[in-house]
């Protein structure tokens, strides 16, 4: 691929990608609100048409032009490496067993009921007798 004139080159790992959080990405908006207000009202171009859809899906070789700046997108795959998990995992143990959370004792305070000293009547609509 050929970098055009002019143009930013940002390289995505993985596609699709949301233009807003392409523009956080490439430095353009300080944030994702920002990016979502600026898209909506109609600032940013997307492969020369204006896009309002603040998390319009944006693919390979895709142009975005905001604020006097062009941007192109280029996907670049990931080797194959391989993420080891955060924690192993015994595979004969059906559930991996969670630590127990100790009970601290708590001091039970007394709870005083009140007898209210007069009736107070119900408020709203009273009730119809026949």
């Amino acid at each position: 691929m050929q970098q055009l004139p002019d143009h930013q080159l940002v390289h995505i790992n993985t596609q699709p990608i949301e233009l807003c959080k392409l523009l956080k990405i490439a430095n353009l908006v300080s944030g994702g609100g920002e990016a979502k207000v600026l898209i909506s009202e109609g600032y940013v171009v997307l492969n020369n048409e204006i896009e309002y859809q603040k998390r319009k899906k944006v693919y390979d070789n895709d142009i975005v032009e905001f604020n006097g700046e062009i941007i192109q997108v280029v996907f670049e795959e990931q080797s194959g490496d391989v993420i080891a998990p955060a924690k192993s995992i015994d595979q004969n143990d059906p559930k991996p067993s969670k630590k127990k959370k100790q009970k601290t004792k708590q001091k039970s305070k007394k709870q005083t009921v009140t007898q209210p000293t007069e009736i107070i009547p119900p408020r709203g609509r009273r009730p119809i007798s026949f």
